[in-house]
């Protein structure tokens, strides 16, 4: 079965690809501006018929306690994805704009064979635990927790890691036993409807378990939000929309599971080797325009080093132009749309407002006219209250601050509505430790260390959200504890 664009139009619902309520909409391609395919546009009525085909899937089938038989389709849906992988790096490169290096990492390859550690979970975990005999009132009772599935699950996910974030919700819900209706970003729609095509012709997925709804209509993801059918929200996206996602899903009561904003911290010490330390923040702020909310965007460092720090910074930044995202060297490609490198250069100029100076980028690079892209870009000469440097861009945009000591660092690190990740280099592993314990952060990085994997929880504290996607505690998410009592 060959993938192309014209294969991308469908929607999957109740197990079969269907054309949308109302009708198609453009997909663009970020690196060239151009239009490149359609994706099915869908209604609110097509939203209902998903919600109640993974209603109908999670009440009337033993999908929810066959484990085995869930692994069995989770390794299905990854090895046909993974047999279509040359197909997919290219319609990933085109709809998303990402580096055609990171497809063999999480822009493709590895959240698809990540699926297979949520099948290994699907068969491994615990169902059923023991918790031996007690006598409550003077009563002998033997008793168990069981662990089952939470139902239906709506997951709303954003452009800019799509393969990633798709596969992040789909594998540890699916592996559960819960149903799934997934709403992907209208920015990068073919990323799910590709995968739609895939379960509905190449697995044993039974119809109502994976829904696939693509639109422009953001009240699609409301209607998820609010429907008493969907028994949990699983979001990923701004801190803003993710507050609303949650009011909106106080209505009914439902779990919900936010993924959002981040401004994470570089923290580099005064003992650390300054060079690898500068050129490992130019590269991160970079991979993929800048567009990750785990991109550490604000590098602190030593006062003492500050214009040592900006010329290595600077020179390293130099050395990663943004380029054409099909080409292997190119590690920064284009912004995902023209609204978001508008957004992004109205940053810059706020910056400049505050005082800023602009070391290096700061505009469209003068060999791309064409294209949504933003050139590497240095901020000195602001301190961490300036916008720049507590409210998310989601560009390839870093703001250098000064710090007097590793208490201060902990301090401008922790100085931020988010939580969500962080870095720090260093040489004395008890000052790195005590960087470590005391930034408020879901993960951390030492010395350019790499967090993330497919058993590693991913989430943040304060606003950057609620929950662990990902491992263990990702799955658990999807689950639901049941005590159960009889007399011993």
């Amino acid at each position: 079965m060959p993938l192309r664009p014209e294969s991308a139009s469908d929607l999957l619902i109740d197990g079969k690809l269907t054309p949308g309520g109302g009708g198609v909409f453009d997909v663009v391609n970020p690196a060239t501006e151009e239009v490149i395919g359609q994706a099915a546009e869908a209604t609110s009525d097509d939203m209902d018929a998903a919600i109640a085909a993974a209603r109908t899937a999670f009440d009337t089938t033993d999908w929810s306690r066959d484990h085995a038989f869930r692994a069995r389709c989770l390794r299905q849906l990854r090895d046909a994805l993974l047999a279509h992988a040359d197909e997919f790096r290219e319609l990933t490169i085109a709809e998303v704009g990402c580096p055609s290096f990171l497809t063999h990492g999480p822009q493709f390859e590895g959240p698809v064979t990540d699926l297979g550690y949520f099948a290994d979970l699907a068969e491994s975990y615990e169902w059923t635990r023991d918790l031996g005999e007690a006598e409550p009132m003077g009563i002998k009772n033997h008793r168990e927790l069981r662990s089952e599935a939470v139902g239906v699950v709506g997951a709303i996910t954003p452009w800019n890691f799509p393969h990633q974030i798709n596969f992040a919700k789909i594998g540890p819900a699916l592996a559960a036993g819960c149903t799934v209706v997934l709403k992907p970003a209208p920015d990068t729609p073919w990323c799910a409807a590709l995968v739609g095509k895939v379960v509905a012709e190449e697995t044993d997925f039974p119809p109502g378990v994976l829904n696939i709804v693509t639109s422009t209509d953001h009240r699609l993801g409301e209607q998820l939000s609010t429907d008493p059918r969907v028994d949990l929200v699983s979001f990923t996206g701004s801190t803003a929309t993710g507050k609303k996602v949650m009011a909106a899903a106080s209505e009914s009561l439902k779990k919900v599971f936010l993924e959002l904003g981040g401004k994470s911290a570089f923290i580099v010490l005064d003992d650390a080797d300054l060079g690898s330390a500068c050129a490992m923040a130019a590269f991160n702020v970079v991979t993929h325009a800048g567009q990750g909310c785990a991109i550490t965007t604000r590098l602190v460092v030593p006062r003492t080093k500050l214009d040592e720090a900006i010329t290595a910074t600077r020179d390293a930044l130099a050395g990663l132009p943004a380029g054409d995202p099909t080409s292997s060297g190119t590690i920064c490609g284009p912004l995902i749309s023209e609204r978001q490198r508008q957004r992004v250069l109205s940053y810059i100029e706020i910056a400049e407002q505050e005082g800023g100076t602009i070391e290096i980028g700061g505009g469209r690079p003068a060999d791309k006219p064409r294209g949504f892209f933003v050139e590497p870009t240095l901020i000195s000469g602001l301190d961490n209250s300036a916008r720049v440097a507590q409210e998310e861009i989601f560009g390839p945009v870093l703001v250098i601050i000064a710090h007097d000591g590793d208490d201060d660092a902990i301090r401008i690190a922790n100085d931020s509505p988010y939580g969500l990740s962080g870095m720090v280099y260093g040489t004395d592993e008890d000052r790195i430790n005590k960087v470590v314990n005391g930034v408020r952060t879901g993960t951390m990085g030492v010395n350019g260390g790499i967090w993330y994997s497919a058993d590693v929880p991913f989430g943040g504290y304060k606003q950057s959200g609620i929950g662990r996607e990902m491992g263990v505690a990702g799955f658990e998410e999807y689950l639901e504890t049941k005590a159960v009592a009889r007399p011993a």
